[in-house]
């Protein structure tokens, strides 16, 4: 089986922006010598507990110090972003790590309303439909950017041609996220790797790999139907200590759910003090069922039900443990734990 990570490059209430990077370099360069195949970050704005805002510039970080994993975004959010802007900058990934770089490409906006004005410019609501409505054309024209041959505009009875990077040898891997059928739908219609976020939604997941599937079109890019899942995941010497791990994150979901003010991820002593109401208890309930969660030969097993009960061949973990007082702001020595403990029972 292989195995990937995904990471938001979450913030504890201990740590800096700067402590959360320094955490997930440590995590990126575990995920490299264990042999996990790619390892990605997601595009999230405006959140106390995410620093994750930039996924190139996070992954150009990462390309300068690991070796043989491949890197990617889990994934840029395009509407947020004009085409030739992600072009460019993946076109650069790949010329710095060849062989190395993913382009995953998600719809939503990752972010609150206001936030998502402010990132794009306050355009009016017309212009931010539009960039909705035009995202598979968007998705296009990132692809051709990013090709050796570019783009050809006809202007004035003449081609202008319009490239990403001057001398591209290679391109980035082109993957489609979703967490709807919407997005299931249009990866099959248009031949890509398709990943829906599991991790996130939780619900749908049969239906929308179902669709693909059935619906998928063979392109350039594939030849039949690529996907995997992605599960949130703590792995602990016990469960006892996994659930532990696990809660604070649980409990930031609760929140964000209800509608609840967000903050940085709690301690696990922290969480382990909190009461939470009746209706955050239930989101936590389902988050903990829907997670891996539990000691080495508990979570490989819950891995490979994942990986059976969607008939993928690859399984993304997010990493999402916390961490006990005291520990050094600089590190996540649960996060790395769970794919220490993993790789143990399944590679």
């Amino acid at each position: 089986m292989r195995l990937s990570v995904l990471d938001l490059v979450p913030v504890r209430t201990d740590q800096t922006t700067g402590d959360a990077l320094a955490a997930t370099v440590r995590l990126a360069q575990t995920a490299d010598r264990l042999g996990f195949t790619r390892y990605w970050v997601a595009e999230h704005h405006n959140m106390p507990a995410v620093a994750a805002t930039s996924p190139p510039v996070i992954l150009a970080y990462l390309a300068a110090q690991t070796t043989h994993v491949r890197l990617g975004s889990g994934g840029v959010m395009l509407p947020n972003h004009a085409p030739l802007a992600v072009a460019e900058q993946f076109a650069l990934l790949e010329a710095a790590a060849p062989g190395r770089i993913d382009l995953g490409i998600g719809r939503a906006p990752g972010s609150d309303p206001v936030t998502s004005i402010m990132l794009r410019g306050a355009r009016d609501d017309s212009a931010d439909r539009d960039a909705v409505a035009n995202f598979p054309q968007y998705l296009d024209d990132v692809a051709a950017l990013m090709s050796a041959h570019g783009v050809r505009i006809p202007i004035r009875n003449q081609d202008y041609i319009l490239k990403a990077t001057p001398a591209a040898v290679d391109e980035p891997r082109l993957w489609l996220l979703g967490s709807s059928m919407y997005s299931a739908h249009l990866a099959a219609a248009k031949g890509l790797p398709y990943v829906f976020a599991h991790h996130f939604a939780g619900q749908g997941t049969v239906e929308a790999l179902a669709t693909y599937r059935s619906e998928f079109r063979p392109s350039a890019v594939a030849s039949e139907p690529v996907t995997f899942m992605t599960v949130n995941a703590v792995v602990a010497p016990t469960r006892a200590e996994a659930e532990a791990l696990l809660l604070p994150n649980l409990q930031m979901m609760a929140r964000l759910r209800t509608g609840q003010p967000l903050g940085p991820l709690d301690l696990v002593e922290d969480a382990a003090a909190l009461t939470m109401h009746p209706q955050a208890e239930g989101i936590i309930a389902s988050g903990r069922a829907k997670a891996v969660v539990g000691s080495p030969p508990e979570a490989a097993e819950q891995v490979r039900a994942v990986a059976s009960e969607f008939d993928v061949d690859e399984v993304m973990v997010n990493p999402v443990a916390s961490a006990h007082r005291g520990t050094d702001p600089a590190t996540a020595p649960a996060r790395e734990a769970t794919l220490e403990l993993l790789a143990k029972e399944l590679f």
